[in-house]
């Protein structure tokens, strides 16, 4: 016997799989790993860390039920934008409830006063000019 007859067949050759297939198989059907890990000291549980890993394609995910990554906006634009809408809607709900328990008069002291806008020196003449009248 020689010895290129006791080694084995390089993988990939003779019929087997390639990563590309066990990859497409694995995110078609989906593969969950699940495992747990304790520590214990004197029969005392000092740590217990839980771990599940689930490897699938988002179409398996979302027809699984999971879409997390949907209304999380750190990875998505639209919850992004739902959320600052929703903030939005929440500020403008307590500006309205604190005007409405505010004095009328004390609103209009707490109205920024608007300054006086300089005509640009690119404005026409005439923008310019009236600008000064308006201003006197």
């Amino acid at each position: 016997m020689t010895m290129a007859s006791r080694m084995p067949e390089p993988y990939g050759q003779g019929g087997g799989a390639n990563l590309a297939d066990i990859l497409e198989r694995v995110l078609d059907k989906g593969i969950v790993i699940a495992g747990d890990i304790r520590i214990n000291l004197l029969d005392i549980e000092l740590l217990t860390i839980k771990l599940r890993l689930i490897v699938a394609s988002v179409d398996k995910a979302k027809e699984m039920g999971i879409d997390w990554w949907e209304d999380d906006p750190a990875l998505s634009s639209g919850a992004r934008r739902k959320e600052l809408a929703r903030e939005n809607a929440e500020l403008r709900e307590r500006l309205a409830r604190l005007e409405e328990l505010a004095d009328p008069e004390e609103l209009e002291e707490l109205e920024p006063a608007r300054p006086r806008q300089k005509p640009r020196r690119d404005a026409p003449r005439e923008a310019r000019g009236n600008a000064r009248k308006e201003s006197s």
